[in-house]
């Protein structure tokens, strides 16, 4: 259907509780509900966390780590962004 119509499917997947008792929150793969199919399946799978779970005021940006953890074509890798909230976007992130 994406191919047929050249748009983009996007689809989001719960977390199981595992990564809750870990001391490294950052989610990986197998922390995906039924992620062995969710691994076969899916040509990119994106993992976004975040260093600092305190809230933040509305005007920051705050760090988000993007781990793509699998990409069919590409590269996988960490990538950081800034998260403006009160805009609900992205950006690169600037050092």
């Amino acid at each position: 259907m994406a191919r047929q119509y050249e748009v983009p499917i996007v689809l989001l997947s719960q977390l199981s509780r595992g990564v809750k008792q870990r001391a490294d929150k950052r989610p990986v793969m197998s922390d995906l509900r039924d992620s062995g199919s969710i691994e076969q399946d899916a040509d990119v799978i994106m993992l976004l966390s975040r260093d600092d779970h305190e809230s933040m005021s509305p005007n920051q940006s705050e760090l988000i780590n993007v781990n793509i953890a699998k990409h069919r074509n590409g590269p996988v890798g960490v990538i950081k962004l800034a998260f403006e909230k009160n805009y609900s976007r992205f950006r690169d992130y600037q050092v």
